[in-house]
């Protein structure tokens, strides 16, 4: 991207690119951070369930008093959008219910969204970018976060003439950790509970990080955007460090751990034993790429890549991702290029809710990162032949049959309002791409 040079002609004329921000926990605030070295970006107006925790979040991360007198506090996002005083909103509730009807009202106002509700966009993202690109408006992934630099790495490396091997991210994994709740999640951090609640820092989100739901949501956005396979029992979680790439990620016919070429998939920064994995890529993002000839292969060679032992395989890596402070790529660029950084096209990947445990008739399912059920990646032809209830509807709706843990919950397993919009909508996109 190639947009500092208009941000400052933006601040010169007096007409930056002006933002409505949804949401202003974590991911929000570490953008907010952003906002007051960024010359032509202002920030308008930003709705939350608590404006005053919304403006102590602005004074928290350094904004000085006159630059949040600017702002418009409110608790009606709704109503945000309908102001005329923004051009890009920025979803970051994490609230997949509520964020489908936010970035649906975002489109029908004629504003561009940045999804950063991975959630939303899992559930039902096919359908409101095919709505955002009828409308003229941009839907886009959030620049920062793992699936927005997978695609950028997919894209360079198909623009590039490499065949795409498989693509994903880093995270910490035992099979062990399906099972965790909000009221282990810390041991695995080695927190005390008190050490967390001191920080700030939310239980069941972080459980979501580590009962492998949020790697399978993102992993299912990754395939939606870029086309890639999900693997058809779910995700491996190979242990694998940035120098293992290559070999690990390649197909089992020629020693990898893969079905197939062309996949999604998430790697350990632990082996099974619980040793760390070297050079692990836990916080990082990779695409592993396939020389289309002989001459690209000795390219590979000459210029230190690290390759497997045939030498056609080689893999890019990004080691960091910085979340919210990265963001300000994707709002500018669909202010100012009109193009998303990594949108969905397709429905490839779905994420079941599946059992944590035995859960009993009448239970209430409480979503995820919480103590009855974890989101399992699988395709989605599969998951709609099971008929499989998505983790982004699971919360708060009680079951009407027996699940034994492991098992994928069904439509037909729960009590489920159908004229709840996003169900909706949820509805809506499977007619129209399953």
């Amino acid at each position: 991207m190639f947009v500092y040079q208009e941000l400052l002609a933006r601040a010169a004329a007096h007409k930056p690119v002006r933002v409505g921000l949804i949401g202003a926990g974590k991911f929000g605030s570490m953008f907010l951070s952003q906002v007051p070295t960024t010359p032509g970006l202002k920030v308008s107006a930003i709705a939350d369930l608590r404006p005053d925790a919304a403006r102590k979040a602005c004074a928290e991360v350094g904004w000085p008093e006159d630059l949040i007198s600017e702002v418009t506090f409110t608790d009606d996002a709704m109503s945000m959008m309908a102001t005329g005083d923004v051009d890009v909103i920025v979803e970051a509730t994490g609230n997949p219910v509520v964020g489908l009807v936010h970035a649906r009202e975002s489109i029908r106002q004629g504003l561009h969204v940045v999804m950063v509700n991975v959630e939303a966009d899992v559930l039902a993202g096919a359908l409101l970018a095919e709505e955002a690109r009828t409308a003229g408006v941009v839907y886009s992934m959030a620049y920062g976060d793992q699936p927005a630099l997978t695609c950028e790495m997919v894209e360079w490396a198909r623009s590039c003439g490499f065949n795409v091997v498989a693509a994903g991210k880093g995270t910490k994994y035992l099979p062990s950790y399906h099972a965790s709740t909000p009221d282990t999640v810390w041991d695995h951090y080695g927190l005390t509970a008190e050490e967390a609640a001191e920080a700030g820092m939310n239980a069941q989100m972080f459980n979501s990080f580590l009962d492998g739901t949020k790697s399978a949501l993102e992993m299912a956005a990754i395939a939606n955007a870029t086309g890639l396979t999900p693997p058809a029992s779910g995700l491996l979680f190979p242990p694998a460090g940035m120098d293992d790439l290559a070999h690990v990620l390649r197909p089992v016919a020629e020693g990898g751990q893969l079905a197939g070429k062309g996949m999604v998939e998430v790697v350990s920064s632990l082996e099974r034993d619980g040793r760390p994995v070297c050079r692990d890529l836990r916080w990082g993002v990779y695409v592993v790429i396939e020389a289309p000839n002989p001459y690209a292969a000795a390219c590979f060679r000459q210029y230190g890549m690290n390759t497997d032992a045939t030498g056609r395989y080689s893999a890019m890596y990004k080691p960091f991702h910085l979340i919210g402070l990265e963001l300000n790529i994707s709002i500018l660029s669909a202010a100012l290029l009109g193009k998303p950084t990594g949108s969905t096209r397709s429905f490839e990947g779905d994420v079941a809710a599946t059992a944590k445990r035995d859960l009993a008739a009448s239970e209430v399912l409480d979503g995820e990162g919480g103590a009855t059920v974890w989101g399992k990646l699988l395709p989605a032809k599969a998951s709609l032949e099971c008929s499989a209830l998505p983790i982004g509807l699971a919360h708060g709706v009680r079951l009407k049959n027996r699940i034994a843990a492991g098992q994928i919950v069904t439509w037909r397993d729960v009590e489920i309002d159908e004229t709840i919009e996003a169900v909706r909508i949820r509805r809506e996109m499977e007619q129209r791409f399953g």
